[in-house]
């Protein structure tokens, strides 16, 4: 079956509940993806070719019982090109498709690779089987970095489609908990995600938006505070004592109400604000923690506190 060839409106799976798609980099926790959508009780097909999709949805039409979640990598290459296409044409023959993306620093890669000994699926592919255009090393193998770069090159449209998650800095259980909670938001809306961060730590790659508050009072500085977190009413109470704390807030509260009705225009899935301070414990989880406040009854709300959920 061509990439194109999807079936009939009478063979189209137009009432089959949403499907997940999961793609992303190798080495970002794909594997670990669907082990958590298996264990919340979906149906999961590793490496599924794209051109097999369209058939297979239309087998899973009359299943409406289950769930699906399906993943695609860089694995099957030279199908690639196609299926964005295939995914717009799906979507209009009335599929819910949620298409997941799991990236990762390229630091990050490189140290899992090494840790695992795993060859890079790239560094031993057949030129044949990369789209048209790539130009395989000499010798058949790539370096690792160029393969990674390789691979962000070969899935740059399928990222900027996606919802994005950043599984630099996580734990395979955080992972997990943050698709179960992506997988359960309610749908028919944009999703408003508040994460909190450690600029020590890096940027995370899924953030829409960033904002950096070390500029506010830091209550690391207070000896009774500094095991505490922003969570805690005594730090809450001292960000709240300072100045600059609600006028950052009421700023940044103002300028995601400002711009919220253009990206659900934009029939955005998911917003994600990334809150910022030095060590992603006080000011940024307080921060973070109000804004979900200010927005949960205008929009869904996701929060996540990267760094103390790895504590956890």
């Amino acid at each position: 079956m061509s990439p194109s060839a999807v079936p009939d409106t009478a063979d189209t799976p137009s009432a089959m509940r949403e499907v997940v798609l999961v793609t992303g980099i190798s080495g970002s926790g794909k594997s670990v993806a669907l082990h958590a959508l298996e264990d919340a009780g979906y149906f999961c097909i590793d490496n599924l070719p794209p051109e097999l999709l369209p058939a297979f949805l239309s087998i899973e039409r009359n299943r409406f019982d289950r769930r699906v979640a399906i993943a695609v990598d860089v694995r099957s290459a030279g199908s690639l090109p196609h299926l964005l296409p295939l995914l717009d044409r799906l979507r209009g023959e009335g599929v819910a498709i949620r298409a997941l993306f799991l990236d990762a620093s390229t630091d990050a890669l490189v140290r899992r690779f090494s840790e695992s000994r795993r060859p890079h699926p790239l560094s031993t592919l057949p030129a044949a089987s990369l789209p048209a255009g790539t130009d395989p090393a000499s010798d058949g193998r790539r370096a690792l970095v160029d393969a990674i770069e390789l691979e962000r090159e070969l899935l740059a449209e399928l990222r900027e489609v996606s919802t994005v998650i950043d599984t630099s800095q996580l734990r395979p259980a955080q992972l997990r908990q943050w698709l179960r909670d992506l997988v359960g938001a309610q749908r028919g809306g944009l999703t408003l995600v508040f994460e909190s961060f450690a600029f020590k730590h890096g940027v995370p790659l899924d953030a829409d938006y960033v904002f950096d508050v070390r500029v506010l009072p830091n209550p690391f500085y207070i000896r009774e505070l500094r095991p505490l977190t922003g969570r805690d009413a005594g730090v809450a109470a001292y960000l709240e004592a300072q100045p600059e704390v609600p006028e950052m807030l009421q700023q940044i509260g103002d300028f995601i109400e400002r711009w919220l009705p253009a990206f659900e225009d934009d029939q955005r899935s998911y917003l994600t604000v990334a809150i910022g301070c030095t060590g992603g414990q006080h000011r940024s989880v307080y921060l973070a923690e109000q804004l979900s406040r200010r927005f949960a009854a205008r929009s869904a709300t996701l929060l996540r506190h990267r760094e103390l959920d790895a504590r956890e």
